[in-house]
């Protein structure tokens, strides 16, 4: 990730925000990563993967039934004596 101070923010704008459509960057101050600039369509995308994290409480009772006891095919079940 590149990195820009914050005066640099301030003189080289444009630089800094072509700089961020491509990857994002950190913006420092006194040394230190305070800021991330990113491309709009990026964090747009990082937004809607927040919103597929469930929390363990909120998991439906099937989703957990399948995980307990998940399909297996008769191919699939000649590798079970690897995993034990």
């Amino acid at each position: 990730m590149q990195r820009f101070t914050a005066l640099d923010l301030q003189r080289k704008l444009g630089p800094v925000q072509e700089a961020a459509l491509r990857e994002p960057v950190a913006i420092t101050h006194h040394g230190r990563d305070r800021l991330v600039m990113m491309a709009a369509d990026e964090y747009a995308r990082l937004k809607r993967r927040d919103k597929m994290v469930v929390a363990a409480e909120d998991i439906p009772d099937d989703f957990l039934s399948a995980l307990e006891a998940p399909y297996t095919d008769a191919e699939q079940s000649a590798l079970d004596g690897e995993i034990t």
